[in-house]
C-alpha cells in the first residue's frame, strides 16, 4: 500500500514551506492568491488529507456542518431533500469538512438542538431547510453569530438587494413558467394550475410563474388548490374536468400531477398532459413530465456561500446585495 501524503510532500510540490502550507489549509486568508493556488493545486495533485482530529485540536474547530434531518413523512416527499443532503455530504467531504445530521420535529426544537450542537463545540455552521415567512431559525442563527446559509429565500420584500441572511434556492417561478409554456405549445391555451393554498412562499411562486406565462400569452386557466395529498389531488382534478374545459394542467409538486394523472386516466382523458414540479422517481416511473430542482447545485451553492470559492474553514459572512444568494435554475423534464 503506497503511503498517504503529507504535509511535507506537499510543501516539497508547490515549493513552499510547511507552514505555508499549514495557513492554505487553516487560514487561507492570510496567504498570497498566487501561493494559496499553488498550494491548492499540488494537494489536489497529491490527493492529500488533512488530518482531522490534529486539525480540530489546533484550531479550535469541528470542520463540521450541522443539517436537519426531516421526520420520515412517507409517500414520494422528501426525495429532493434526500438528494441535498447525499450531494452536500460530497461536496463538504471534498472541502475537508463534515455534516452533522440532527433530528427536529418543529422550529423549536431545532433551536434546541442546535444550540446544543454549537455550544458543545460539535458544529461549526448550520444549514437550514424548509424556510418560510418570519422564520425564527434565521433570527435566532444571526442574533448568536452562527454562520449559517438557507436552502431557501427569506421571503422578504426584497431577498436580492437587501437579503436578510445567505440562502440558495431554485427558481419555483422559472420551473413552472417553463412547464406553462410548453403545455401552450403542445396542448392549447386552457391550461390549469393545480397548486397549494395561498401563504406558502414555495407554491405562491411556483404558482407566479403560471400566471406569467398565461399572462405572456394573452390566455387564461382554472386555479384550484389543495394540500399535497395525491387523493386530494385526484378528487380535485375530477371535479375540474367536469366543471372546465382543460387543455393540460401544471401542478405545483409531483404528489399532486400524480393525483391529476389518475383522474385524467379515470376520466378517459388520459392523454392529457400533466406536469409536476420535483422529478421524483414515482413521476418518471409514471411517466409524467416534471421540473427538476437540480439540488446537487444547490448544494454546491450553500458550501461557496458559506465557505468561499476556496476556503476550507468556515466562517461568519455577512449578507450582502449581488453576493447573499444563489438561484439555481430548474431543468424541465418532457416525458
Amino acid at each position: 500500500m503506497s503511503k498517504l501524503p503529507t504535509v511535507e510532500d506537499v510543501a516539497l510540490v508547490a515549493g513552499v514551506s510547511r507552514q505555508t502550507v499549514s495557513n492554505v489549509i487553516n487560514t487561507p486568508g492570510i496567504v498570497r492568491a498566487s501561493t494559496r493556488e499553488r498550494v491548492e493545486a499540488a494537494i489536489a495533485e497529491l490527493g492529500y488529507r488533512p488530518h482531522m482530529a490534529a486539525r480540530r485540536l489546533r484550531t479550535r474547530r469541528s470542520s463540521t456542518i450541522g443539517i436537519h434531518l426531516d421526520p420520515y413523512a412517507g409517500g414520494i416527499s422528501g426525495v429532493v431533500l434526500d438528494r441535498f443532503v447525499h450531494a452536500l455530504t460530497e461536496h463538504a467531504g471534498a472541502r475537508g469538512m463534515r455534516i452533522q445530521l440532527y433530528a427536529a420535529r418543529s422550529p423549536g426544537e431545532e433551536i434546541q438542538r442546535m444550540g446544543e450542537l454549537t455550544e458543545g463545540g460539535e458544529i461549526d455552521a448550520v444549514v437550514i431547510t424548509g424556510t418560510f415567512h418570519g422564520d425564527p431559525r434565521t433570527r435566532w442563527l444571526a442574533e448568536r453569530g452562527v454562520p449559517f446559509v438557507a436552502f431557501g429565500r427569506p421571503w422578504g420584500d426584497d431577498d436580492v438587494a437587501q437579503p436578510a441572511h445567505l440562502w440558495v434556492d431554485v427558481d419555483g417561478a422559472a420551473g413552472t413558467r417553463a412547464a406553462t409554456e410548453h403545455l401552450l405549445a403542445i396542448a392549447g391555451p386552457r391550461i390549469a394550475f393545480l397548486g397549494w393554498p395561498r401563504g406558502s412562499g414555495t407554491g405562491d411562486d411556483r404558482e407566479r410563474g403560471w400566471r406569467e406565462a398565461m399572462a405572456a400569452a394573452g390566455a387564461t386557466g382554472e386555479r384550484r388548490t389543495c394540500r399535497e395529498s395525491v387523493g386530494e389531488a385526484r378528487t380535485l382534478t375530477a371535479d375540474l374536468l367536469a366543471e372546465a374545459e382543460v387543455d393540460g394542467i401544471v401542478c405545483v409538486s409531483d404528489s399532486l400531477a400524480i393525483g391529476a394523472h389518475l383522474a385524467t386516466a379515470a376520466a378517459g382523458r388520459a392523454d392529457l398532459p400533466v406536469v409536476g414540479f420535483d422529478n421524483t422517481p414515482a413521476a418518471e416511473a409514471i411517466g409524467i413530465s416534471s421540473v427538476e430542482q437540480l439540488p446537487e447545485q444547490v448544494a454546491a451553492g450553500v458550501l461557496e456561500l458559506l465557505m468561499g470559492a476556496t476556503g476550507s474553514i468556515v466562517a461568519p459572512r455577512a449578507a450582502a446585495a449581488g453576493e447573499a444568494h444563489v438561484l439555481v435554475e430548474p431543468r424541465l423534464v418532457i416525458r
